[in-house]
């Protein structure tokens, strides 16, 4: 019966959903004679093309196909010389030295060591308001600049010439290289931003150094880019054009991919098992460095009491909901925040209760409510803020786990921006959020739930133990000893319970059978410049795509 009420809640949720599309049905968008075009579907309109500005991942899909950084994403996700054709460190991993490749804008201009250096102060300096800043901590002088404590020409990042950048460290972080490809480092054109402002980001100013430029952005229309002559590339490159719409339908979407209108969108995780039954060669799963989770917010008058926070986490029935609910495609329950097989990182041990029985689980749960004031004539009232990207089974499960312990939920769906914007500001009690590793590292997780990261730190958690755990971890140079403080600091996290973590994911993509040089990877990051048609003449590099099932 729990599973039946729940799959009718997700049903009732689609037929609402479906009462919209983002793109009219009907025939494939018109290319022009002689070019290659790619629709992607791409689940929601941006906030920003700013690199410095934006967070999702719908919106760097867009500014990576535009913007290379210092390094670079090949077909499968790996880093390659973006950039930089080279680097080297020094003997104490604190100084990287960059060499760059002549490369030109988008508009003739050269890209410099010096539009590395503006970028990087830019996102750094608190009046950008760059809600990744954090991110970057690691360079010398980061948090200072950040807080406004020092002057963003105090960052250590300088260009001695036009095609070396060097950036100094506060601690070593071998995953540099990984984040040189994020865009949170990423150049921008000083000549356009200062000229322009934040209205540097319209099409008819953004310029960009790598294999596409910006030609339109309609709100709730779609994005289009188009091949950038001036990439240094630009000869390996097949696809002429991509159109990114927003498809806060999915189903809608899906339907689309299988009529040739898309030729790409993201599967809801309920409904990979039905389009592998279906079509099976459209579909492409595979294991994601990604996790979802329910943040709580520590700073609601409710929510700050831990009691109530470790009541709500246990008896959330993780194992409904990785296999029942997600049809068996292959999800992992999650106790912990940092998914498994994150390089050079001995995952703590579960909390005790997660071996429980239900049923105990439950009684301790209410004795712990009793505690906290909350009973039969006191229920506990809470709501769910989620996100209409991801209507799934998930919350209406949570919610029936809940009753159980006779808490009564409010599930309140928002289109996926504004949830968001709901999570950052703190005006929710629980959330529905997700996680996908900038880099392969497990900082790139547990650093959300740092006091000082900001905004991303949705729940506003906040333990002097965790930081110091973390900051002790930045600066120990034994990989191994460097893990093993990390994973305590996990585990001060999880006795806390700033979020309910459900499952560890895999991701699921319809794509269409005609698309070449899309491959599968870990970081389900797909460049067009690798991608062609079965049936064009024009080969990418990134070679054929084949689903993995």
């Amino acid at each position: 019966m729990k599973r039946l009420a729940i799959l009718l809640a997700v049903g009732l949720m689609g037929s609402v959903a479906g009462c919209a599309a983002n793109k009219a049905s009907g025939a494939r968008m018109p290319c022009p004679a002689g070019k290659l075009c790619l629709e992607w579907g791409n689940t929601s309109d941006p906030v920003s093309l700013d690199p410095h500005k934006t967070q999702g991942t719908w919106e760097s899909r867009i500014v990576n196909d535009m913007l290379i950084g210092l390094t670079d994403n090949d077909a499968e996700g790996n880093v390659i010389p973006g950039m930089a054709t080279s680097w080297e460190t020094s003997p104490d991993g604190l100084v990287w030295t960059f060499h760059l490749r002549e490369a030109k804008w988008s508009d003739g201009v050269p890209v410099t060591g010096e539009d590395f250096v503006y970028a990087l102060r830019r996102i750094m300096d608190p009046k950008t308001a760059a809600e990744y800043a954090s991110l970057l901590y690691f360079i010398k002088n980061g948090e200072e600049v950040n807080a406004g404590d020092a002057p963003p020409t105090a960052l250590g990042v300088e260009s001695p010439d036009p095609r070396t950048v060097r950036i100094t460290l506060k601690h070593p972080a071998p995953y540099i290289l990984q984040l040189a490809k994020h865009q949170t480092m990423y150049p921008v054109p000083r000549h356009m931003v200062e000229k322009y402002g934040d209205k540097w980001t319209d099409p008819e100013h953004y310029v960009s150094n790598g294999p596409y430029k910006l030609v339109a952005w309609k709100l709730g229309d779609k994005v289009t880019i188009e091949k950038n002559p001036l990439y240094w590339e630009a000869s390996t490159v097949c696809i002429d054009r991509v159109n990114f719409y927003p498809t806060e339908d999915p189903g809608s979407a899906e339907r689309q991919v299988r009529s040739g209108e898309l030729d790409y969108q993201g599967l809801r995780l309920n409904r990979i098992a039905y389009q592998k039954r279906e079509a099976p060669e459209y579909v492409h799963t595979h294991i994601y460095l990604g996790n979802a989770y329910l943040p709580l917010n520590t700073g609601s008058a409710k929510l700050r009491d831990p009691r109530l926070r470790k009541a709500l986490s246990m008896v959330v029935d993780r194992d409904f909901l990785s296999h029942d609910v997600m049809l068996g495609i292959g999800m992992e329950s999650a106790y912990n925040f940092v998914p498994p097989g994150i390089a050079g990182y001995p995952n703590p041990p579960e909390p005790e209760w997660a071996a429980w029985p239900m049923e105990r689980r439950q009684q301790e749960a209410r004795r712990l409510l009793a505690e906290a004031g909350y009973g039969p004539k006191n229920p506990l009232e809470i709501e769910i803020k989620q996100r209409s990207m991801d209507v799934t089974a998930t919350q209406a499960s949570v919610q029936n786990d809940w009753s159980k312990i006779g808490v009564k939920t409010t599930i309140i769906t928002a289109e996926t921006q504004i949830a968001y914007q709901y999570y950052r500001t703190g005006d929710f009690e629980v959330g529905d959020a997700g996680w996908i590793a900038d880099y392969n590292d497990p900082m790139s997780f547990l650093y959300l739930m740092h006091s000082k990261t900001g905004a991303m730190n949705y729940g506003k958690y906040a333990n002097p133990e965790y930081d110091r755990l973390l900051d002790l971890a930045d600066n120990e140079p034994h990989p191994k000893k460097r893990g093993e403080i990390l994973a305590q600091a996990e585990t001060v996290m999880m006795n806390d319970n700033p979020a309910i973590n459900l499952y560890f994911q895999i991701y699921g993509n319809l794509v269409s059978p005609r698309l070449t040089g899309y491959k599968d990877n870990i970081s389900d990051t797909h460049p067009s410049r690798f991608m062609s048609f079965k049936d064009a003449s024009c080969k990418a590099a990134g070679g054929d795509s084949t689903p993995t099932r």
